[in-house]
């Protein structure tokens, strides 16, 4: 496990770093984005994806099932020149009430860990503006490191890709034989059951009726670029239209989408 993922504030500076650098960008070329534009981040944790949009003086919404890492969020955002303008919520989704439609909603690293991904799409449909755009950025599930185990606290592990595509049962197997705590597996598995790969997305989105704006598939995640210092690339053209082969060496894939009315 890198220090980044056990340091909160670490881990929500990067977070907005990357989203200032190339997911503001990516949006602005189908949207204009003001201070009067709203922004609802589903699946939050600290927020650190607002924060560049808040920079802006963007209206912004967080939510999020855990209480501790909302929490976190109001520290770090404690005395923020915009601070007013956001708002953070302990919540699930599904028992929002009468929700707020938004210009943008942003989901990054996130959907990989929802269970019933189509029935969080269609739920999602309900927080949309008529205009608005939905950002979806994730890590497809037969990259090298789909399955997360960069959270493992075993070494060889944490280092070692593909080997989360084994069956479940073998894999789950081998962490028990390299010393991962229970907790720890459990979380594992939970990525393993709610993996998601690009051409079950699309299946997706076209079943709840959602177009596709804007696509790219990362060779290189822009999000390595504050991780590791490696500049972002797309994935090749020819290689992105060999659906096979492209699973395995698509590291992230960005979505602008909208839902047809």
């Amino acid at each position: 496990m890198q220090e980044r993922h056990s340091n909160r504030k670490q881990y929500f500076d990067e977070q907005g770093l990357t989203t200032a650098k190339y997911v503001i960008p990516y949006l602005k070329s189908l949207k204009t984005i003001t201070p009067e534009t709203t922004v609802l981040e589903i699946g939050c944790g600290e927020a650190g994806n607002l924060k560049p949009f808040l920079d802006i003086g963007c209206k912004c919404v967080g939510i999020d099932i855990s209480e501790g890492r909302i929490e976190n969020g109001k520290k770090f955002f404690s005395g923020h020149p915009n601070e007013s303008n956001l708002e953070l919520i302990t919540e699930d989704i599904y028992d929002t009430v009468n929700p707020d439609e938004f210009d943008i909603i942003i989901s990054r690293d996130v959907i990989e860990h929802i269970p019933n991904q189509e029935i969080f799409m269609a739920r999602c449909r309900d927080f949309m503006k008529p205009d608005g755009l939905y950002f979806i950025g994730f890590p497809p599930w037969y990259n090298p490191f789909g399955g997360h185990q960069q959270l493992l606290k075993n070494k060889l592990l944490s280092k070692l890709p593909y080997f989360h595509i084994l069956p479940r049962g073998i894999y789950k197997a081998i962490l028990k034989l390299f010393g991962e705590s229970e907790p720890q597996i459990k979380g594992m598995l939970e990525i393993y059951d709610t993996r998601i790969t690009i051409d079950r997305l699309n299946r997706i989105l076209k079943k709840n009726n959602y177009s596709i704006l804007k696509k790219t598939d990362w060779l290189i995640n822009p999000n390595y670029e504050t991780k590791f210092g490696l500049k972002p690339r797309k994935q090749l053209g020819l290689i992105s239209a060999i659906p096979f082969i492209r699973n395995f060496l698509v590291t992230a894939s960005y979505y602008v989408v909208r839902a047809n009315k």
